[in-house]
């Protein structure tokens, strides 16, 4: 992320998009603006340097704002990531010990384990930069609710896709090239130096790769007239495949190695017809596996609501002691979830720390 962002800075100056900043002290804070420094978002020079420049006095609203979205994504980490990794980590470090429900509830849970993992730094991340009167870009925009694998991208890790949306796919010549085959080549070719750049290892190639060739197909099948069938089936249809497409994908991204991935793969439904819940005991008490649920089913609903609505803005114009009812209850039932579980609560390191 430190490179991703000084690379930008060099590009866009060297290119004649931002004058070159002569302020060492300055520069040297948007390479190292502590919120995002460590997972991003991937910020680009235009958006921060100008805001170094202007003086920044306390604000209330700001705040505030920056105080309830740390609290989001404390909530997404600890409560719902956090929860959600016990399952995950047991399963995936030893798949072949496993099969049926157990991998397949496993691979649910670890797509909405990172989601709620790294949206939750991203979260913290510009709640802190908010505190302190910067704004930083938006890092995710409900993915889970998009209706196509572009709409995925669209709304996942924006800094990134961004990123190699300009400075990679872009140069590449994009779509405005001579053919059909090429604009493939420069989409497949993104997505692979995406695979690769979360890590060295076949593994991730291959997660870049179904992704690059999942963009694919939908742009070809539009052009042949199968994606305007699929926009019959509805949103929430269309929701529902792309998350199957996303989570599928993730086998690969989480899987230590292309044998653990392609196993998992094989008996994601073995046993399907005598599915017990069983097995699952050895992993999960039935009470941590009910109250993640509710936690996984309580974020959809919020996402749905804010989807049409901000709710922050509706719960700005509800009378005080209706707002703050609200923030203590929420804190009440933070506090209660994290002490009631059925393990010792513990800080797991942020996923994205690894890339």
């Amino acid at each position: 992320f430190h490179t991703f962002q000084s690379m930008s800075y060099t590009i866009e100056v060297y290119y004649g998009r931002q004058r070159a900043e002569r302020h060492l002290g300055i520069y040297a804070l948007y390479v190292l603006f502590y919120p995002q420094l460590v997972a991003g978002p991937i910020e680009r020079p235009q958006n921060l340097l100008c805001q170094f420049r202007q003086k920044q006095v306390p604000d209330y609203q700001r705040i505030t704002h920056g105080l309830k979205l740390i609290f989001i994504g404390l909530f997404k980490k600890v409560l719902i990531a956090d929860s959600l990794a016990v399952l995950v980590n047991t399963v995936y470090d030893n798949p072949h010990s496993f099969s049926g429900i157990e991998l397949l509830l496993a691979t649910y849970f670890f797509s909405i384990q990172i989601y709620c993992d790294f949206s939750g730094y991203s979260d913290i991340a510009l709640g802190c930069a908010e505190t302190l009167g910067i704004r930083l870009m938006e890092n995710f925009r409900r993915p889970y609710l998009a209706t196509s694998v572009s709409d995925f991208w669209k709304r996942w890790h924006i800094s990134l896709s961004t990123w190699f949306r300009d400075y990679l796919y872009i140069p590449l010549g994009g779509n405005r090239v001579g053919g059909a085959r090429r604009h493939y080549f420069n989409l497949l070719v993104v997505f692979l130096v995406s695979g690769l750049w979360h890590g060295a290892n076949w593994t991730f190639v291959i997660w870049g790769a179904i992704h690059g060739l999942g963009l694919i197909l939908s742009d070809f099948s539009a052009k042949v007239g199968i994606f305007r069938q699929l926009q019959k089936l509805g949103r929430p249809v269309r929701a529902f495949l792309t998350f199957q497409f996303v989570s599928f994908a993730w086998i690969f991204f989480r899987a230590n190695t292309v044998s653990d991935a392609i196993y998992i793969i094989k008996h994601l439904f073995a046993g399907v017809s005598r599915w017990e819940l069983e097995p699952l005991w050895k992993v999960l008490e039935p009470r941590e596996l009910y109250l993640s649920l509710s936690l996984i089913a309580l974020l959809l609903l919020l996402q749905i609501l804010e989807e049409t609505r901000s709710l922050w803005g509706f719960l700005a114009l509800r009378p005080t002691w209706f707002r703050w009812g609200v923030y203590y209850g929420c804190l009440a039932v933070f506090i209660l979830v994290l002490f009631n579980q059925g393990r010792s609560p513990r800080a797991l390191q942020f996923i994205y720390f690894q890339f």
